[in-house]
């Protein structure tokens, strides 16, 4: 990408990243002139990040790591700073440090907040950097292709108004995953639009090799349906009920349904092909003369067994009165 994102003072920026490497800096330098109103969080990193970003021109918080750790607070820390920094700003940009951003995004977004005063986040195309590489990565890229318009919740990469986030109190610090729809459900209550427009924001790295990743990833989002949508369970704005019904009926009751038939009878085993037939159906609807739309299919009634996983352990650990630590697939 190009580095000629021009904006006017009134926008700041919020990168945060832990051992990022080369993919920080191509981050930093696609950001070009913003760099100088640029915070960036580093959380424990040993490669020298923190140095790095200091060399491009970029404010840098280094994340107290004796607490434990979240991408929310990381994200909060860099906003309290480039407040201190730049006081007075309309505009903040979050965006990963496995990211780069795209060269006019920054005035494309802050256009569309100029003209639409009952938004407070927009988001545009986040696209994978190599979606050829792996199975996973082309199913992040087909997952960031969301269509225009109004939105009940947005990913890690978009521009917020200041006065909003602020009002909101931030991100909720002690989320692992979901924390950045979960700050969209509290925006919308309060009578905030989040959209996303037809522009695009960011390519970002999964670098998703491995079915362990996948697996780990797919555990991390079942967590985050379960913790949000209970602490939202009672808000006509809350959000992720259905996904965790999905989970819960795909990825464990469907299968345990299955296994206790069974043991009546063998045809109950028969119950499993609920599994080729919502693929069949999903792959139809979609498409069925492109083999991408299988593949899709295919692994995303899979994932319902990850996510299941991901939804046993909040419930869990909430019974306990513990919390998980961080979910990483890379």
């Amino acid at each position: 990408m190009q580095n000629s994102n021009r904006q006017p003072a009134r926008t700041g920026i919020v990168v945060i990243g832990r051992n990022e490497g080369g993919r920080l800096l191509a981050c930093l330098d696609s950001l070009g002139e913003a760099v100088t109103r640029t915070v960036y969080v580093d959380s424990g990193s040993t490669d020298g990040s923190p140095q790095a970003a200091r060399a491009r021109g970029a404010q840098v918080v280094d994340l107290d790591m004796t607490r434990p750790f979240t991408a929310a607070r990381a994200r909060n820390a860099g906003y309290e700073r480039l407040s201190q920094e730049f006081p007075g700003l309309d505009y903040i940009q979050f965006v990963d440090g496995d990211c780069e951003l795209d060269a006019g995004w920054l005035t494309a977004a802050a256009r569309f907040l100029d003209l639409h005063g009952d938004a407070a986040i927009v988001a545009g195309r986040r696209r994978e950097r190599a979606p050829q590489a792996s199975v996973y990565n082309a199913m992040a890229d087909r997952e960031w292709d969301v269509s225009e318009g109004p939105q009940e919740e947005c990913g890690g990469d978009f521009l917020i108004r200041a006065t909003a986030f602020a009002d909101a109190g931030g991100f909720n610090p002690a989320l692992i995953a979901g924390e950045e729809p979960e700050l969209c459900v509290r925006l919308r209550a309060q009578g905030w639009q989040v959209h996303r427009i037809r522009a695009e924001m960011t390519r970002h790295d999964a670098a998703m090799t491995r079915f362990s990743q996948w697996w780990r990833r797919n555990v991390r989002g079942g967590h985050a349906f379960a913790e949000v949508s209970r602490m939202h369970r009672r808000s006509p704005y809350g959000i992720w009920k259905r996904s965790v019904s999905r989970a819960v009926m795909w990825g464990g009751a469907i299968p345990a349904a299955a296994l206790g038939a069974a043991l009546l009878h063998p045809a109950g085993l028969l119950i499993l092909s609920a599994y080729p037939l919502q693929i069949a159906r999903m792959a139809g609807r979609a498409g069925p003369g492109q083999p991408d739309n299988w593949r899709h299919a295919s692994f995303t009634i899979l994932g319902k067994f990850p996510e299941m996983q991901g939804v046993l352990s909040y419930e869990w650990n909430r019974l306990r009165g513990r919390r998980r630590t961080l979910i990483e697939y890379k």
